[in-house]
């Protein structure tokens, strides 16, 4: 019996709007849940850390649960049995007893068009002789999958005598080798496109949050600019200490600033008055003074190097490690006879800090680790 194939014409396989659909749905689940844990991380927000693992798990038990009757369906539909040419056959591997064998073979349906497929399954060894090119072999495949072809190692007595006695033309190619891409080219293009809109869609929503202004605590100590004629101060003097509270938008660290601040705490007395120490935040100065009588070691506040300090605090959260400070201050005191001031900074890299003189010349950095 010989079998002369008719015009190949594998059948096409269509995409269908819920194929294209599907497509956009995953590509914005992934481009979304990548972009909500990349965000999530620079911005530590640990919901849309829990959102970026939690949608793409849902949506996948989601496709899973929406995919079982299908697959259930599959499973019951009957595989049709036919015969095939072997073209040619190679072996792929061969480190165990079951050899991957690449096959090109001619499929010939009974009824229906001969074509070429491209199929790839472990033969044993003590089998591989069997299969020559251009012996006869009996396959299987779902009629819906004519790719998805699997030789039958154990056909029946009827399909062997078949085999035994056909004759099959070889089909022109090109072979088969697995299923087109729900939607050929557009649908790849469509996924991507809904994956980079999904990325983009997360980080439109945190755009302040990762590109807005820093705020007043945020900027560097020069970059305030001085405060202007409506800005807001508080100043409380007491005999042990003194402190200013400025207002929104002003830092002590700007240039003219620290300065006038410190003279406030001690206008209208008529002695110059000692300091235990001098402590300075952005917007807080606090002052402790010497006890009247005591003898503890302070120091005078006018020694303070003013013009050197807030260079000392730009170097301190440039180079010392710290790449986004949220924290600095600085400390001065004579506790150990000299005029020593430090500068200290704090971040999501650790803390750093450096330390002057009395003349505001670096004497020591500790860098963070």
């Amino acid at each position: 019996m010989t079998i002369t194939p008719a015009p190949p014409s594998a059948p096409p396989t269509r995409s269908t709007p819920l194929d294209l659909a599907r497509g956009i749905l995953t590509g914005a689940v992934i481009g979304s849940s990548l972009a909500a844990l990349v965000v999530g991380t620079v911005l530590e927000h640990v919901s849309l850390l829990v959102g970026g693992l939690a949608v793409p798990i849902a949506y996948g038990l989601l496709v899973l649960a929406a995919g079982a009757p299908g697959r259930a369906r599959q499973r019951a539909v009957v595989p049709r049995t036919t015969l095939a040419k072997i073209e040619s056959l190679r072996a792929t591997g061969g480190e165990t007893s079951d050899v991957p064998v690449r096959f090109d073979l001619t499929v010939a349906p009974d009824g229906s068009p001969a074509y070429r497929v491209e199929s790839t399954q472990s033969v044993n060894l003590v089998d591989l002789p069997d299969y020559k090119p251009g012996g006869i072999v009996v396959v299987q495949y779902p009629p819906h999958q004519p790719w998805a072809v699997k030789l039958v190692k154990r056909p029946t007595p009827e399909w062997e005598d078949r085999a035994a006695s056909a004759r099959i033309d070889s089909a022109p190619g090109p072979a088969l080798t697995d299923k087109p891409p729900p939607g050929g080219s557009v649908g790849g293009y469509l996924t991507l496109l809904a994956l980079l809109l999904g990325a983009a869609a997360v980080v439109f929503a945190f755009r302040a949050d990762l590109f807005g202004p820093e705020g007043p605590t945020d900027r560097p100590p020069s970059a305030a600019g001085p405060a202007g004629p409506g800005a807001s101060s508080t100043t409380i003097v007491s005999a042990a200490s003194g402190t200013v509270a400025l207002g929104p938008g002003q830092s002590l660290f700007d240039e003219g600033r620290l300065r006038p601040a410190v003279d406030s705490l001690t206008q209208g007395d008529g002695r110059k008055r000692q300091a235990l120490t001098v402590v300075v935040q952005e917007r807080l100065l606090t002052v402790v003074f010497t006890p009247a009588g005591s003898q503890a070691p302070g120091f005078d506040l006018d020694a303070l190097p003013y013009p050197r300090i807030p260079a000392l605090v730009r170097e301190a959260r440039t180079t010392l490690g710290v790449r986004s400070p949220r924290t600095w201050q600085l400390t001065a005191e004579s506790l150990s006879g000299a005029l020593t001031l430090r500068v200290g900074v704090a971040g999501a890299d650790g803390a750093a800090s450096l330390e002057a003189n009395g003349h505001g010349e670096i004497v020591r950095r500790v860098p963070a680790r």
